[in-house]
């Protein structure tokens, strides 16, 4: 439904518009109100999203654009608001690009010079974060990590001296994994706060030691319905300054034993740092 509160969709522009991660009742009017009024949506997933429309009454030509087929779509679609459309591209739920696709697009409507206008509201990450209890003055968002577990402890541990908030995604089916390698990386001690199902009725928040969360979780017979927005808590100052310091103690005693690569090597198995920053490390205090 059109409403005198915000103006129509204009035409050769780009919308990127947030829609509900739960409740529908969160999409703003201004939201509807430029779905009403576009000439196009952009979806990840036509059916879902056309779902959405239907709820709100809203029949709108649709074109499906996912992380298969952006860039092949990307310029048919800019070529449209060229011609004078307005295009409105939501995803799943959420924020789109973030974690989603979009990224594309929007580069190459601003390479055009096309107009690109956000229409916020829910984030499923900005939600989590808000009622976590965790420092919010910075945190880092890295999305989801690799699926494999090698891949995910290489990840955590070129982190695991941030002392920013960390938060990523996680799907139902990786998240005692995921917690496993944090508690191996991170320490058992690093507090962590787990979003599940945020505004929807079973919503619930696990918040203590990663110890403590992973037993939560394993406790939880719900606990495999529903995405996962992770969050823990940044390194302590003096975390990564003792971190810092056990590191040169380690590869300082190895060195005078070993070969560089095979310091680094158990270096990095017993400091839980990245061998690509103990490497650089190993040949300063060689040098020295």
């Amino acid at each position: 439904m059109l409403t005198d509160s915000a103006p129509a969709a204009i035409a050769g522009t780009l919308f990127i518009v947030a829609t509900p991660i739960g409740n529908l009742d969160d999409l703003t009017r201004r939201a509807e109100q430029v779905l009403s009024s576009v000439d196009l949506v952009a979806a990840e997933d036509t059916r879902h999203s056309g779902r959405l429309l239907q709820h709100l009454g809203i029949s709108k030509a649709m074109w499906a654009l996912h992380d298969h087929n952006e860039r092949e779509r990307s310029e048919s679609l800019l070529d449209r608001i060229d011609a004078g459309e307005s295009v409105a591209l939501i995803s799943d739920a959420g924020t789109p690009l973030i974690s989603d696709p979009g990224y594309v697009l929007v580069r190459a409507a601003r390479r055009r010079g096309i107009r690109v206008v956000p229409v916020p509201g829910a984030c499923a990450m900005v939600a989590a974060l808000s009622a976590a209890g965790l420092p919010t003055d910075r945190f880092l968002f890295a999305g989801f990590l690799p699926a494999r577990s090698a891949a995910r402890t290489k990840a955590l541990e070129t982190l695991a001296r941030e002392t920013a908030t960390l938060v990523f995604y996680e799907s139902p089916r990786r998240i005692s994994a995921l917690l496993q390698d944090i508690k191996s990386t991170l320490g058992e001690c690093r507090e962590v706060v787990l979003a599940r199902e945020l505004t929807k009725a079973f919503e619930t928040f696990y918040s203590g030691s990663v110890v403590d969360v992973l037993e939560a979780v394993n406790a939880d017979p719900h606990s495999a319905k529903g995405e996962y927005v992770v969050m823990v808590a940044g390194a302590t100052e003096s975390v990564t300054d003792q971190v810092a310091v056990d590191a040169d103690r380690v590869l300082t005693l190895l060195l005078t034993e070993l070969p560089v690569k095979k310091a680094v090597k158990l270096a990095a198995e017993l400091t839980g740092r990245a061998r690509n920053d103990l490497y650089q490390r190993a040949l300063e205090l060689k040098g020295a």
